[in-house]
């Protein structure tokens, strides 16, 4: 393979054309005019997750007021499905005329930093040009915006149960899935009960001979109309567009903190404000399959609760198209699995919907001076820039509330500190604990009481480490780190410019 340089350094390189990519992309042509930038995104084009997933029914689970961008008015439904989110994305590259900076189809193998040059090399694949093979190309930047998210895209998760090489149906999992899979006549086991399940089910319940949402345990859901008072009346009443976005955005956003705070301080009584929303949803006769089937073991909120607009999924088991069965898996048989209650579900189609693989800064290979990277010891300053990590800052959002909002917040910091190096003439910028913290606690990137879903938990053994104080607490909450990450002190000595 031939190895092409790019023939000028860049100030920003920007990892992924996302969400997070083409949000960090704005906000550096707004924020900081004049920076050289580029777009490097794997895949063949933009949109990321709303690209990667391509199941029936895929749409979001965060409200598109908070779930989109601050600069950019929402104009739909709370709830969007992937096209929708896709055009939208497709809006703000075209408004902003991002597409020249966007290079679709370069796969990063590696990232390496050189003290002497103080500049980053990345090492980038792209198909070739007359489909001989692939080009390697190297990019140099003096800084790294990584936006290419938290989990991987090329494979889901998938357990691998006792038996499965036996079973002669086909098993699916949705961050794969097959195009043109015809489910009609089909029996069909779903397992898994988070969002992906819950949109899953009711799109292919109505094609399918029959489809089982099968749990080890049930998750919390919370349902209602696919629409948003506020914003419909203040739309009737022809309010400018950005005034309705920011107010309908507040209003949410309020509403989200009031449930977050109600969850910790009574968490009993919204477990039961929610198996009472679901109790309705299901309808008379089917109050036993609530606290079978959708009362948790954990708190609310410990885990993210998924949306159920109008109440579709269950609507599809009220109609006896899907019904939920809580149980663990013994083995895979040839015609379906067999369950540890020794009940066995018959399928065809079996859609493993079991969470994704965590990755790490892309799964890209890192190395600082000739020495790799155990991301593993370093330490997150407000949960964005790592010690030992020169020049690199990454864009990992909100797991229980909208991604984007802290995306938002992190395209403002990483412009700040990128504007605060300039005024001192600085070229290098690397977090350092400092004297004071020299005894403070370590902890995992994220702790387990909270936050416990198993994708995270799997893998946060090979994610930074937090302390138990500013500014090196990476908190998870958006109430906390809009008054935080503003404020956060850039010569407080926790970073050391060089």
């Amino acid at each position: 393979m031939a190895m092409e340089h790019t023939s000028d350094d860049l100030d920003v390189l920007i990892v992924g054309a996302g969400i997070s990519g083409i949000g960090a992309a704005v906000h550096l042509q707004q924020q900081c005019p004049g920076k050289r930038y580029a777009v490097l995104e794997s895949q063949a084009g933009f949109g990321g997750t709303w690209r990667t997933h391509r199941y029936p029914g895929i749409r979001s689970d965060s409200d598109l007021f908070t779930f989109g961008y601050r600069f950019k008015p929402w104009m739909g439904k709370p709830i969007a499905t992937a096209a929708e989110i896709l055009a939208y994305l497709g809006e703000v590259i075209d408004e902003h005329h991002l597409a020249q900076h966007i290079h679709y189809d370069h796969g990063i193998q590696s990232a390496s930093w050189d003290s002497a040059s103080q500049r980053w090399t990345v090492t980038a694949t792209r198909p070739g040009a007359d489909g001989s093979g692939a080009e390697t190309l190297q990019f140099r930047a003096r800084f790294l915006w990584m936006c290419q998210g938290y989990y991987r895209h090329s494979q889901g998760y998938t357990p691998q149960w006792p038996g499965m090489d036996q079973f002669q149906g086909r098993v699916v999992h949705p961050q794969t899935w097959p195009d043109g899979l015809d489910l009609s006549g089909q029996r069909v086991v779903v397992i898994g009960s988070g969002a992906t399940a819950a949109t899953l089910i009711p799109a292919i319940a109505g094609q399918c001979a029959h489809v089982t949402m099968l749990q080890r345990s049930p998750t919390f859901f919370i349902t209602g109309r696919n629409a948003n008072e506020l914003a419909d009346t203040l739309r009737q009443l022809e309010i400018p567009d950005a005034w309705t976005h920011e107010i309908v955005r507040r209003k949410v956003l309020f509403d989200q903190a009031n449930f977050i705070r109600r969850c910790q301080a009574e968490p009993e009584v919204v477990r039961q404000e929610l198996l009472a929303g679901v109790r309705a949803a299901l309808g008379p006769g089917l109050e036993a399959q609530v606290d079978q089937h959708f009362n948790p073991r954990y708190r609310p909120w410990q885990q993210r609760i998924a949306f159920v607009p109008d109440a579709d999924l269950f609507k599809a088991v009220r109609s006896g198209q899907a019904s939920v069965v809580t149980d663990q898996i013994e083995t895979f048989t040839p015609h379906g699995i067999q369950l540890q209650s020794g009940a066995e579900l018959e399928a065809d189609v079996v859609v493993t919907a079991t969470g994704f693989h965590l990755n790490v800064l892309g799964d890209i290979v890192f190395s600082i001076d000739g020495q790799p990277l155990d991301f593993a010891q370093a330490v997150a300053w407000n949960g964005a820039l790592f010690t030992g990590v020169p020049n690199l800052a990454w864009v990992f959002g909100y797991l229980r509330a909208s991604w984007t909002l802290r995306s938002d917040m992190m395209g403002d910091l990483v412009c700040r500190l990128l504007q605060h190096m300039d005024a001192r003439g600085a070229s290098v910028v690397v977090p350092a604990l400092r004297p004071q913290d020299a005894d403070m606690p370590l902890l995992p990137w994220i702790t387990p009481d909270n936050f416990s879903a198993g994708y995270v938990q799997r893998g946060v053994h090979r994610l930074p480490q937090q302390g138990d104080r500013q500014p090196w607490v990476h908190g998870q909450d958006y109430a906390a780190e809009r008054q935080s990450l503003p404020a956060a002190d850039l010569d407080d000595g926790s970073l050391v410019y060089r």
